[in-house]
């Protein structure tokens, strides 16, 4: 997925909020608190906890297929 300037604003937003977001990533579909966009080197990465056990989740954003906030 190409990120455009719209939806990482819409990702930060989500994550300064503590918003939920729904990604696809290798055809599953996944749904979790925002928490943390970590940066190392080119490799831009979100954190999220799993909304049912509380487990973080990393997922690298150039991976991720699709992405909606979860309103």
């Amino acid at each position: 997925m190409n990120w455009s300037p719209e939806e990482l604003d819409r990702l930060e937003r989500a994550i300064m909020e503590g918003g939920r977001v729904q990604i696809n990533r290798r055809g599953t579909e996944y749904v979790l608190v925002a928490h943390t966009l970590r940066t190392k080197g080119p490799v831009e990465t979100l954190v999220g906890r799993h909304p049912t056990t509380g487990d973080d989740m990393e997922f690298r954003l150039d991976e991720i297929e699709r992405f909606a906030v979860v309103e």
